[in-house]
């Protein structure tokens, strides 16, 4: 079954695999995951990765329900998209099943890896954010939640022989992107973006935290992925619209938000480093979301995006970038824009099925000889 559901979702995306291959060089594209060796995946992190967790804690949240999952499930999955997210490109690129999420009580096979990641999670727990006068309303499982339920699992039946410790020498351990909804539950709480650079170190402190707890677990591949070019998301650019010309880049991007995320960026891959030195034979390597996704509006006419709706959520409503705090997407009467596939963002926050999935396809290449698997 599994492997059935992966060789439609190939072939519905290889179209876009074709036209990727005339942008951006993929000597050894297709499968490189597989090639590498790596045949189980672990994910920790928040909305850009859960496959299914916060449903099973709140069935009420929008990405429980249409129009997301419309482009390729035809049904809401509790992916915070119209189709496939990051993660589950990654799985196709190892030939793997999609992850089950953890708080599946049905799981139909948890022997090629396992999600952890739950929307709206944060890096920091509630009562650390409390302190910081930033609340966290979306769920309680934050990043060291999750790691208590990895080391659940780990120290279960399912990890606790030779076999299982010479498995995780094959085994890719996701730690992110985490640390977005702590800067997003306080940006749109009114805090400026002077006063969130605050939360920065603490917020790095715990993702390298996590990163030497998986390390613990056994885990000898790592990929920590950065955050987004936010000042780019229709989110974001209606939150802080301004008239000020000087106040954008040249892709209409907010300068003072990006140069955040930058900063971001820089000490959590400085944070890295440090690890690197103190685990030499541990391959920790950074994710880099953000550059992944400026290739997108880099090269939006050749990857087939409207240039004119570049920064419009495809599902969503109201002003300059089809956004509305109060009226989001899955909300009744919300429309959906004709053609998601001309679309970088969905609903203004996550991206589309085919920024995913060219996000994915960049990040892929761009790790792999890190772990020297492929040679470009």
């Amino acid at each position: 079954m599994a492997a059935t559901i992966n060789n439609k979702i190939f072939s519905s995306v290889l179209a876009l695999g074709v036209l990727f291959l005339f942008v951006r060089p993929a000597s050894c594209y297709e499968y490189l995951l597989e090639k590498c060796g790596i045949n189980t995946i672990y994910q920790l992190g928040d909305s850009i990765s859960d496959t299914g967790n916060l449903i099973r804690e709140n069935p009420q949240i929008a990405c429980a329900r249409l129009p997301y999952g419309q482009y390729f499930f035809r049904n809401a999955t509790g992916r915070c998209s119209d189709g496939l997210l990051i993660i589950d490109f990654f799985t196709i690129s190892a030939a793997l099943p999609f992850l089950e999420p953890y708080l599946n009580p049905n799981p139909h096979t948890r022997d090629s890896g396992l999600n952890f990641a739950v929307a709206g999670a944060t890096a920091l727990p509630a009562h650390i954010l409390a302190e910081k006068s930033v609340s966290s309303p979306v769920t309680n499982s934050s990043l060291d939640k999750q790691l208590d339920w990895m080391f659940t699992y780990f120290n279960g039946s399912v990890c606790n022989t030779t076999d299982c410790l010479k498995k995780l020498n094959k085994t890719l351990f996701v730690v992110g992107e985490i640390g977005g909804n702590d800067y997003n539950y306080a940006l749109f709480s009114g805090k400026s973006p002077e006063e969130v650079t605050l939360l920065v170190p603490d917020v790095v402190q715990a993702i390298k935290e996590a990163v030497t707890r998986v390390i613990g677990y056994g885990a000898r591949r790592i990929v920590v992925p950065g955050n987004f070019p936010i000042g780019c998301l229709p989110s974001y650019l209606t939150l802080f619209q301004t008239t000020d010309p000087a106040a954008s880049d040249e892709f209409h991007c907010l300068k003072e938000l990006n140069n955040f995320a930058i900063y971001h960026n820089q000490h959590l891959q400085q944070a890295l480093e440090e690890l690197t030195k103190e685990h030499p034979n541990v391959a920790i390597v950074y994710g880099d979301y953000y550059n992944a996704y400026m290739w997108i509006l880099q090269n939006v006419h050749s990857l087939g995006f409207d240039a004119t709706s570049v920064q419009k959520a495809c599902c969503g409503v109201g002003g300059e970038y089809d956004f509305t705090v109060s009226k989001m997407c899955g909300t009744p009467g919300v429309p959906v824009c004709a053609n998601p596939l001309e679309r970088i963002s969905w609903d203004g926050i996550h991206s589309t099925h085919k920024a995913n999935y060219l996000m994915a396809s960049w990040i892929i290449q761009d790790i792999l000889p890190k772990f020297q698997c492929c040679s470009f």
